[in-house]
């Protein structure tokens, strides 16, 4: 799943196309992905779209009345510039949003956005949201590197594995397993360490990784060729991914090992975050109960 290095390059890249343009048309097509039904999809029509930023995982369309359009891509979800916009509907269409400027008409020419999601997986969602609606937004936790995470960081209690705080969208917005796995490495952190047992030294070095690896990724993808339609977003990972390889850290001679779960798995490295423990495969634990 994208997560905020990912976005936050997507959404710079669609501001700097989309910036000050008038909406023509959001077509739903994949009817279950529109999460509201009022404010309708047509009453953004004819309005400018100020700036597209990011929240979290989340795309955020801001138009002149303080109307939003939110979109979340979920796993397998991508964007497609048409230019001119099409009328198809693809196989895994979620939503088409057209855009143009000038003094054209709304149904003539313009950049057509086609939403659409690869493999059979549904999970794409947008939503409608009236000013002053936070719709999917309310409740997120702090953007990582912000004063509010660091302070969660180092005075919270926490007694949840570290790999779950930091994919807990309630406590830190925009990071999932992926750059959490790249993170927990930097820091050289087990997963399954808690907040509580960490020193004060240990949570530092949490605050710098958190702010290291992002940064990093972001920079990776602002790099990255191909555009909007470039495909799938991310994957450059260190750790993650990369169970059998050798550690990336220099002088460590370990290879990377892994935790599988029922539907996902952790990568990490046993000597530089776990004192050289193998950590038990879940699934296989549970087996054995």
């Amino acid at each position: 799943m994208p997560e905020l290095p990912e976005m936050q390059a997507l959404s710079e890249r669609l501001d700097a196309l989309l910036a000050g343009a008038t909406l023509r048309r959001a077509d739903l097509l994949g009817f279950s992905s529109l999460k509201t039904y009022d404010p309708a999809p047509d009453s953004l029509r004819g309005r400018r779209l100020l700036s597209v930023g990011r929240r979290a995982k989340y795309l955020v369309w801001e138009f002149d009345g303080g109307a939003r359009i939110v979109l979340h891509l979920s796993q397998a979800g991508r964007l497609d510039v048409e230019e001119p916009p099409k009328k198809t509907k693809p196989r895994g269409s979620v939503a088409r949003f057209v855009f143009g400027r000038g003094d054209e008409g709304l149904d003539s020419g313009g950049i057509g956005i086609l939403v659409r999601e690869h493999g059979t997986q549904r999970k794409a969602s947008w939503w409608v949201l009236a000013s002053g609606d936070e719709g999917p937004l309310a409740g997120l936790g702090p953007e990582p590197g912000s004063e509010e995470f660091a302070a969660f960081i180092r005075t919270s209690d926490s007694n949840r594995h570290l790999t779950t705080d930091l994919r807990d969208q309630h406590v830190v917005s925009g990071i999932g397993r992926g750059w959490g796995d790249d993170i927990l490495h930097r820091a050289k952190l087990s997963p399954f360490a808690s907040l509580r047992s960490l020193s004060p030294a240990q949570r530092e070095d949490l605050i710098n990784a958190v702010s290291e690896v992002l940064a990093d990724a972001l920079e990776l993808e602002r790099t990255r060729p191909g555009g909007l339609s470039e495909g799938k977003l991310g994957g450059r990972f260190a750790v993650h991914n990369r169970v059998g390889e050798p550690c990336p850290t220099p002088g460590c001679q370990d290879t990377l090992a892994r935790v599988s779960f029922e539907s996902y798995e952790m990568a990490y490295c046993p000597t530089c975050q776990t004192g050289g423990k193998v950590l038990a495969d879940r699934r296989l634990s549970r087996l054995l109960k």
